[in-house]
This record gives structure tokens, sequence and C-alpha cells, in this order.
């Protein structure tokens, strides 16, 4: 699943190539797919309109239309916004498709279909649950200490649940809650509860380093290329069973709520049952 530092990446890519593009044709191989709120046809509603400028919050991205219209793709697991050619193969994955006039085409593809492409006048953006119920994205300006201890008070459950369900701050998925917690040396599956207040002090502070750093690598990695999605980089999540870069150990995994959870068990110590 794309998360903060990936949809960041993609909008500094796409973002100049598509603002100031008019869309001419839109295609929708996958209607059920696509959440349209406004009523008329999405081809038909969209055509002409001018693409006006990309913003992600947390992992969604929106795309500003012309006339007050927004198209918000939630990619999910499997979901992709790609900018190819327009006679580039059509995969069986493909959801949509909308001709610029330059020539270029936008795709969403998604193998499992269950991403969401929402289209809908921009002041009903609050009506997607994905947004209404969303904190502040991970990347803008990061909540102050006491603030975000304050905030983080509102939760009881498991740490990692807490940042990955996107309402104390949003963009942080499976993959980088495992380096947030790596990072603050914080067994995964402790309750927020539980934390003291060192704990806190090291959570605040991972939470907006790790994504802003892995944002910042994956700018260096594709440069000007389209990017994709790389975890290599990254130091525990994906890696179980290699050593730990601090202390040496093994990275173990655990299977939790359909996910994998990789951490270090001696740089993060803890039971499941405290």
């Amino acid at each position: 699943m794309p998360e903060a530092p990936d949809l960041h990446v993609l909008r500094e890519y796409l973002s100049p190539r598509l603002t100031e593009r008019k869309i001419i044709s839109v295609r929708e191989l996958r209607p059920l797919v696509v959440r349209n709120l406004v009523g008329a046809p999405m081809s038909e509603h969209a055509s002409g309109r001018l693409i006006e400028g990309l913003g992600h919050k947390g992992k969604l991205l929106i795309m500003s239309l012309s006339d007050g219209i927004s198209i918000v793709v939630s990619p999910m697991l499997t979901g992709e916004l790609s900018l190819v050619e327009p006679g580039k193969r059509i995969m069986k994955s493909t959801i949509l498709t909308m001709n610029l006039d330059d020539g270029m085409q936008i795709r969403y593809t998604d193998a499992k279909r269950m991403g969401q492409v929402y289209y809908l006048e921009s002041d009903r953006l609050d009506e997607i649950t994905r947004v209404a119920d969303q904190g502040p994205d991970v990347l803008d300006a990061p909540l102050n200490l006491p603030d975000f201890r304050a905030a983080l008070k509102r939760y009881r459950g498991e740490v990692k649940g807490v940042l990955t369900r996107g309402q104390l701050v949003a963009g942080i998925g499976n993959a980088y809650a495992d380096e947030v917690l790596w990072e603050a040396g914080i067994y995964p599956f402790r309750k927020v509860t539980q934390l003291s207040g060192e704990e806190v002090m090291r959570l605040h502070h991972a939470t907006y380093r790790v994504p802003t750093d892995a944002a910042t690598k994956l700018q260096e990695i594709f440069g000007a290329d389209h990017p994709r999605k790389e975890r290599k980089f990254l130091s525990v999540h994906g890696k179980s069973g290699s050593d730990c870069p601090k202390c040496g150990s093994v990275i173990s995994s655990v299977k939790s709520r359909q996910r994998d959870t990789n951490f270090c068990r001696s740089c993060q110590p803890g039971t499941m049952f405290e």
C-alpha cells in the first residue's frame, strides 16, 4: 500500500507534468471502482476540464480540476496511478484512463480492485470517510511534543495500530510504522497507555523524522524517473531474518491482523501479553 513518502514522490513527479493539462477524454473500464458523487457521467463531466494541481493527504492522492471538481485516488494494496504513452497496451487491471491534450494518458490500475476512485465536488471531500477521519498529514508541519502527547492520550490500543489507522497522523501504513517504532525503540504491540514520557518523546521524533527522511531518499533513488514502490532501503520492514542495523540481532516477524510486523527483539523489547 502506498504511504505518505510514496505518494509525496509520485506527486512531485506528476505535478509538473499534469498541472494545466486539459483532459480530452475519460474511459471507465471498471465503473464499479469509481465512486461518482457528481451525478453526471464522469466521461462527459470531466472532459474539457483543466488539471489545476495535485496534492495528497495521508494515503490519498487528490487531483484538483477546474470549476471546483476533484478526483481522489485511494490506492489501497495494489492501486497505481501512472502517466503513459496512449499506445501502451491496456492491462486487465486498468480501471480508468484519461487522455490529455499533450498526447499523454493518465491510467489508474488496480489488480485486486481494493482501491477506490472518487469523482466529486471539491467542497465535499469530507464526505469521503478516508478524508474526514484522518489526522494531519505526517509530511506536513509536525505537531509539537505537548500537542502530540495530548493527542496520543485519546487512544488505548497497540501503538502500531494507532499509527496505521491515520487518526493521530495520516500517511503511515504497515511498512513505515515498523520503521518508526524501530527508530523509537518501542515494541509494536505495546499499548499506548503504557508508554513512558521518554518513549512518547522518542515516538514523536521518529513519527515525523522517518517518513520525511524516506521521502528524501525516494527522490534520490528515482530522480527524474517515474517513481515505483521501493522498500529495499528500509531498516527492518520486510527484513525478517536479516541483522538489525543497530545491534546485529536477527529481525523478527510476527503476523497479526493479516499483516507482518518486523522488529528487533533486542532494540524493541516486550511481549504481546503485557
